[in-house]
């Protein structure tokens, strides 16, 4: 048991000694906050030592000298090892993932619920859509996406420790990926030595470590995959097309069909990449010219999202980076990807040129890089979010601003000459919280690009957090309001459906800070409950404004709610 950071009524509020750094015991009055742990060590001296403090603060606390202070909770900034935050998923089954889904009327749909809790598991969905069913066993729901409309869907859970239940919508339209997509990409971690069997590994490991039990949904191919004339490896080179003009993968990669068959048989998604230039950004072969028929090879093969990279499209403009040469290619082959029979997102990736994120959507984008890519600046991410977060006004269901990819656990370094092998990250572990804190506060698309063969108990309780996850994918699509409070300290306030509010408390400097976050700010009045989502835990009630010790480089991240008491 420790005592309370604040004071109410003259005497002292009682917390659980959980919401200190472990080992931690302090008396708090005011400013004052005395480390019972650096008492005398001896059992009988220790006891009266704490009985002289706790008198001492009793009369402080009534002396008439000494104004009130209003009652305030303030936690303090945890260890700074790679401590696991996230508490282990229960035997009992919990629905995770989104509440909402988009489609488009008439083509294929597949849809894997995100569910923790012991196996078996089964599954069920009251007022599915006719053309839709249900496997009970494994919970993928697939068919044929129903005429256009709002379906509003009861799933369910049940094993023998208990069930769950989620409301969820499936908005058959013209809209895709109603919240930001989830997913992993190999770029970060293989560079160009992706092969078809570390997709498929990638497949397996995201079912068998619960990343596809948090919502993390497509297995994405990035560059490489194609035929190159010129490479290190044998393997890579080759036509770049058959004589019909079909784009041809190199022999890593002998049977596409097969491959996006085998992530479908897992309930995931599969996705690729390809460039608007003649070559991509690694001097594979590329689309220009080639746009129609790549697309509908790529809806041939089954693949669910497109990445379309920038690259040597440079050379086809010349240098132009008017508005009209920016939009053209993205605008063509969202076209052209609206025109196939599957439901394929499209992301562009071309560093956030001419203000993507105004005409993005427009032409036919569901998400867009807002910036450089990420691995030559990681130790930036402070930086680039706030960047990011500018942007605000543009992120909205469909429409995601995409500050690139989640770089944690094992990754290669971007730095090096075609790519290093993956190493341990070199973020702490408060960055690693922060980092992904960050990307669910503005609503980005969650891909993780690490070595899923190497996923570590820390990176996954990083990656799989499902409160936080829930932040990122509540379906308002509200990027968070950035307020800064000092030169190293700033608040991210987001606004959620059900009325409640996430907010970050972030630290870029070197050393602890104490920041605090006012009702009359966030738009609160009275009492206001305080969830940690990282510990999943219901910190107490708050009055007036609520304050953190944060660590360097880190984050404290809430939910609010205002109190019914």
């Amino acid at each position: 048991m420790a005592f309370s950071p604040g004071t109410k009524g003259g005497k002292m509020e009682q917390f659980p000694a959980w919401l200190f750094a472990p080992g931690i015991i302090t008396l708090r009055l005011n400013r004052f906050i005395i480390p019972i742990r650096s008492l005398p060590m001896t059992p009988l001296i220790r006891v009266g030592s704490i009985c002289a403090i706790v008198l001492c603060v009793l009369v402080l606390s009534i002396s008439p000298s000494r104004s009130q202070a209003p009652p305030r909770l303030m936690i303090q900034a945890p260890p700074a090892g790679p401590v696991i935050l996230t508490p282990a998923p229960g035997p009992a089954p919990r629905i995770n993932g989104p509440v909402v889904y988009g489609c488009r009327p008439g083509n294929p749909f597949l849809y894997r619920i995100p569910c923790t809790g012991s196996r078996p598991i089964s599954f069920s969905a009251g007022n599915l859509p006719t053309s839709l069913r249900i496997d009970p066993v494994t919970g993928f729901i697939t068919g044929t996406a129903p005429v256009k409309g709002e379906y509003v869907v009861a799933l369910r859970a049940s094993n023998r420790d208990g069930s769950a239940e989620r409301r969820f919508r499936i908005v058959s339209g013209d809209r895709l990926a109603l919240t930001p997509p989830m997913g992993w990409n190999h770029w970060y971690a293989h560079y160009w030595r992706i092969t078809d069997s570390l997709v498929r590994e990638a497949a397996d490991i995201m079912v068998a470590k619960g990343m596809a039990d948090a919502g993390y949904q497509y297995v994405n191919i990035d560059d490489c995959w194609m035929n190159s004339a010129a490479n290190a490896d044998p393997l890579r080179i080759g036509p770049l097309r058959d004589d019909a003009g079909n784009i041809l993968p190199n022999k890593h990669f002998p049977d596409m069909k097969s491959l996006t068959e085998y992530i479908h048989a897992r309930g995931l998604k599969a996705g690729i990449y390809t460039s608007p230039g003649p070559l991509t950004c690694d001097e594979f072969s590329g689309s220009y010219g080639h746009e129609s028929a790549d697309a509908k090879q790529f809806a041939a093969w089954g693949f669910d999202f497109l990445k379309y990279d920038w690259c040597s499209y440079e050379g086809v403009v010349g240098g132009d980076h008017g508005r009209e040469a920016l939009v053209k290619p993205y605008r063509l082959m969202g076209e052209i990807l609206r025109g196939q029979n599957r439901d394929i997102i499209l992301n562009f990736c071309q560093y956030g040129m001419g203000n993507v994120w105004e005409w993005g959507e427009e032409a036919g984008g569901q998400s867009w890089r807002t910036a450089n890519d990420l691995g030559i600046e990681l130790d930036r991410i402070f930086e680039v979010a706030l960047k990011n977060a500018e942007h605000r006004a543009w992120s909205h269901p469909g429409s995601w601003n995409d500050p690139d990819y989640i770089q944690i656990g094992y990754i290669g370094d971007a730095r090096a000459g075609g790519g290093g092998l993956p190493a341990p990250s070199k973020l702490s572990p408060h960055e690693q919280y922060a980092y992904m804190s960050l990307w669910c506060l503005m609503a980005s698309p969650l891909f993780y690009s690490g070595e899923m063969g190497r996923l570590d108990p820390f990176t996954l309780n990083v990656l799989c957090n499902p409160e936080v996850i829930d932040i990122d994918q509540d379906p308002l699509g509200q990027s968070a309001a950035v307020s800064m409070t000092s030169d190293s300290t700033f608040l991210m306030a987001k606004d959620l459906e059900d009325g409640s509010k996430a907010l970050g408390l972030f630290n870029r400097g070197k050393s602890p800070a104490a920041v605090t976050a006012s009702w009359a700010v966030l738009g609160f009045n009275g009492k206001v409950s305080v969830r940690d989502l990282w510990r999943e835990k219901d910190l107490a009630n708050a009055d007036r404004e609520f304050s953190a010790s944060v660590p360097p480089r880190g984050v404290v991240l809430v939910r609010l709610r205002p109190s019914a008491h």
